[in-house]
């Protein structure tokens, strides 16, 4: 593992803090399209537990975040099916950045620009620990799951396929 660098604060850590959220700084070297793969090698953790947060939208272009596992693609099918929705697709980079506030690969669901529905893969809230962006590239925060539900009101939803 890599020295501890200090990381200066993002909107992210800035509402953790903000809310009594007990959470761990995991720093690495970011690789452009390196993905979980990358982080979660050089951090030596399961890329399991290592969440991505993608930032989606509706047919209706309404966005919204998807938490989902490292190692785990989305099917938009069965995500739209169980959100209500006719049909799901990821946003392009420039469209994410502009809802989200932050820039693609270093997106984190808290502190976000505006105020999107959360929706996680539920296997995602049993496990330990999970690691997910702090708002910047090539820098992680370790935290409980259930600080997904209780801070962002996130839902639960069956929606992964193995990459």
């Amino acid at each position: 593992m890599s020295k501890q660098k200090h990381i200066s604060e993002t909107p992210a850590t800035q509402m953790l803090r903000k809310q009594g959220v007990a959470f761990g700084e995991h720093a690495y070297d970011y690789v452009d399209h390196g993905g979980t793969g990358e982080s979660s090698r050089q951090l030596g953790v399961p890329e399991h537990n290592v969440v991505k947060t993608l930032v989606m939208e509706d047919e209706a272009a309404r966005p919204l975040i998807v938490l989902m596992h490292g190692d785990c693609s989305v099917s938009t099918k069965n995500l739209a099916r169980q959100i209500g929705c006719k049909s799901v697709q990821p946003c392009k980079p420039e469209v994410a950045q502009r809802h989200s506030g932050y820039m693609v690969g270093g997106t984190s669901p808290f502190g976000t620009r505006k105020r999107m529905p959360v929706y996680v893969e539920g296997t995602v809230l049993a496990l330990d620990t999970i690691y997910i962006n702090g708002g910047r590239r090539g820098y992680l925060v370790s935290i409980a799951p259930g600080v997904l539900t209780d801070l962002l009101d996130a839902k639960a939803v069956t929606c992964a396929l193995p990459d």
